[in-house]
């Protein structure tokens, strides 16, 4: 009887919330068909909407991150194994995107998409092309002020500080707890806040989505098509010969994580913002049964250490604008730029377009014209899409492998997804 019953919320809920984004997503890009064939200025109209989405996300990241990473350190006295998380986080973390950066490497020497493209020479680019050093990095990780760290949405920041307060309440004992409750009682909240802001998401997807169709036109599809084919088979090696293994190795359960991971992939790719996706994302990998102290530490610590898909990216990018520039470069000079790619690529999570900075500091770096930038601008959006995709579902899987490393991954049943997709929650 109880079946009965539930079966019947599902009938009168309708769609669920990941079948209406997929709906919005579809309309979106229909309409910007429509809108780039009739009347391409009209597609400026799209961005506020989709502008507005991301905002909505934007205001919920900093509390997010600050109260679930206090809360499950300070709250639950595990700030003792944070070190050691860390470390095996980090080793994961650079362990899979220098294979990503090998592959992108392999994949753009093996098809040679730059080969016979002429560079627009004589247009400069508007992106800065200063490269970063390592101590620039360094200095980075910690916040001069946290308040503009987390006005910036600086996620690595606001995590170091999180650790370090939670840490902090940790060793002054019952007199934190107040502190702890309190966020505790936040953390709870920004979850059904999130929760809230989630049913704009259709209409800001397919906003998104219809403001680059409607600006750029199908024919943003078809420009330098082969760069964008290499990329995306190349992203495709990756989920299965990386992650797909490091799934069975580490006893990941596949079909359940691919039915919580599949919405905010959805929004990581419809948007082209990680941090977009960041909110849902922690929902449902606690739901998938990773304890919530090793999502608000693993998740948000991987977008600043663990972007498989914008390394890909970039090692493909920069060895394509050296063919597009008939530029030779040796196997020693392509893994020393592997090598500053690795260090360039960190800390970057939340910056708009940041891949096209470390890519004109690389660039830079090796005397490779500017104008490869500017060239892979027309299709950028595209490949945006895919390497961002790719960089959520990569974070979500390394925060189950970090919660079956520490040995402390609790499966969810179909049961308590299923109940969970007809809320709307997955």
């Amino acid at each position: 009887m109880a079946t009965h019953r539930e079966h019947g919320v599902a009938r009168r809920r309708g769609l669920t919330l990941t079948q209406q984004i997929f709906v919005g997503l579809a309309v979106g890009i229909v309409a910007g068909g429509l809108v780039s064939t009739y009347s391409p200025q009209s597609a400026a109209y799209f961005r506020p909407f989709s502008q507005l989405f991301l905002r909505m996300i934007k205001m919920i990241i900093a509390p997010l991150i600050f109260t679930t990473l206090v809360a499950g350190i300070a709250g639950a006295g595990h700030f003792k194994v944070v070190g050691r998380m860390g470390l095996r986080a980090l080793i994961y973390f650079e362990v899979v995107t220098t294979i990503a950066l090998v592959i992108g490497l392999v994949a753009v020497n093996t098809t040679r998409p730059g080969v016979g493209i002429s560079l627009p020479m004589g247009k400069g680019s508007e992106i800065s092309a200063l490269a970063q050093t390592w101590d620039q990095v360094l200095l980075h990780v910690v916040p001069e002020s946290v308040i503009r760290a987390m006005a910036e949405g600086d996620v690595l920041q606001i995590v170091v500080f999180s650790i370090v307060f939670a840490i902090a309440l940790g060793i002054i004992g019952k007199k934190g707890e107040p502190v702890v409750r309190l966020c505790e009682s936040i953390a709870e909240t920004m979850f059904k806040f999130t929760n809230i802001v989630m049913h704009y998401a259709p209409f800001g997807v397919g906003a998104a989505i219809a403001y680059t169709v409607g600006h750029g036109g199908f024919g943003v599809l078809w420009n330098l098509a082969w760069l964008v084919g290499t990329l995306y088979l190349a992203l495709t090696a990756l989920i299965l010969l990386v992650f797909l293994p490091v799934a069975v190795l580490f006893r990941v359960p596949i079909r359940k994580f691919v039915k919580a991971v599949k919405e905010p992939a959805v929004i990581a790719f419809s948007t082209t913002s990680s941090e977009a996706a960041l909110p849902r994302a922690m929902e449902v990998m606690e739901r998938l049964g990773v304890p919530r102290r090793i999502v608000a530490f693993v998740l948000p610590l991987g977008y600043s250490f663990n972007l498989d898909g914008t390394t890909l990216y970039l090692s493909l990018a920069s060895i394509f604008v050296a063919q597009a520039a008939n530029v030779q470069l040796t196997v020693g000079q392509q893994i020393t730029m592997l090598l500053t790619l690795m260090l360039t690529s960190k800390g970057v999570a939340g910056v708009p377009r940041a891949s096209l900075v470390i890519l004109a500091g690389t660039l830079a770096s090796y005397n490779l014209p500017l104008e490869g930038v500017t060239l892979i601008l027309g299709v950028d959006e595209l490949m945006d899409m895919a390497r961002t995709m790719v960089n959520v579902i990569g974070n979500c899987l390394a925060t189950v492998v970090m919660a079956r490393w520490e040995g402390e991954f609790a499966e969810a049943s179909d049961r308590e997804l299923e109940l969970a997709a007809v809320q709307g929650e997955i």
